[in-house]
């Protein structure tokens, strides 16, 4: 028989292996930390995911594909290990630790494999040890590949997350709302601002919006471009847009820039800018009288 053949015959007899001691494997998998530390409610769940697990090593297994972590067989599984290893991400665990209690789950295989055979040591018991190695270290690798694509599918949520909470929309008057502005303004939280702004204009619904750049650390081409596709937007919407908190230091750079600003209305402050509001609606604002002051 050649090498060839050894290796292939040794990868479909692992698979008939994972299927006839299904239920032993899922049942030691379950005490092993990758499992019992995520289904802490039940262990039967944690027997559960194992056998989806084993299913799908045995698939692999007997297609001979122990070496591909693009395997048909753990398609089914990769949700399941991505909740997983994101499960034990979030409790702290580092990957170096998750791919080590990946790795842990070759032994209680590799003890009940090595029952499978007089003597584990002769040429087929040796291939087929070799086999499961190969196999249990695509595994590891397909776990990982799975854990850091969710870490990565996380990371965008929470920065959608944080890029709303820090742009948020705030009604200051009947008619009018404000975004202040802190940070620095890339187009990613630019496209934030206008759908958070646009979704105020018509819920509100507001007349006049008010941009406060007082927290915008420096204002460059791109920034003022930004801001003008926004007021822009503002006004298909059938609402006025207001740019405030342009600092001494902000407006030489405009002008230095050559930056034309002046279809924009402009005010030097948030007040300032919800006082023009205000009186382009035909509101007033006066002083509340000082306490023991003569009545006029």
């Amino acid at each position: 028989m050649t090498e060839f053949d050894t290796a292939g015959d040794a990868a479909r007899e692992l698979g008939r292996f994972f299927e006839r001691r299904r239920e032993q494997i899922a049942q030691r998998w379950a005490d092993a930390a990758l499992f019992r530390t995520v289904f802490t409610h039940s262990r039967d769940e944690a027997v559960e995911a194992a056998k989806a697990v084993v299913d799908a090593l045995a698939e692999v297994a007997g297609a001979w594909r122990l070496e591909d972590v693009e395997a048909a067989g753990f398609g089914g599984v990769r949700d399941r290990l991505g909740r997983m290893s994101a499960s034990r991400s979030r409790a702290g665990v580092a990957p170096a630790r998750i791919a080590g209690e990946v790795a842990d789950l070759r032994e209680p295989v590799a003890a009940l494999l090595r029952g499978e055979f007089d003597d584990p040591g002769d040429e087929h018991g040796h291939a087929c040890l070799l086999a499961l190695t190969v196999l249990m270290g695509t595994l590891r690798v397909v776990v990982m590949q799975t854990a850091l694509s969710e870490g990565e599918e996380l990371i965008a949520r929470q920065r959608q997350q944080l890029l709303e909470v820090a742009t948020p929309v705030i009604r200051l008057w009947d008619g009018v709302v404000a975004v202040p502005l802190i940070g620095t303004l890339d187009s990613a939280r630019s496209q934030t601002v206008m759908e958070n702004l646009l979704d105020a204009i018509v819920t509100q619904p507001a007349r006049y919006a008010i941009l406060d750049i007082t927290g915008v650390p420096t204002v460059d081409s791109l920034v003022a471009q930004h801001l003008m596709k926004t007021v822009a937007a503002a006004r298909l919407m059938g609402a006025e847009c207001v740019v405030s908190g342009i600092r001494p230091a902000i407006a030489q750079t405009i002008v230095h820039l050559g930056i034309d600003l002046g279809s924009i209305v402009t005010r030097a402050t948030l007040a300032d800018a919800l006082a023009y509001a205000l009186a382009r609606q035909g509101r007033a604002v006066s002083p509340a009288p000082v306490a023991g002051a003569p009545a006029r």
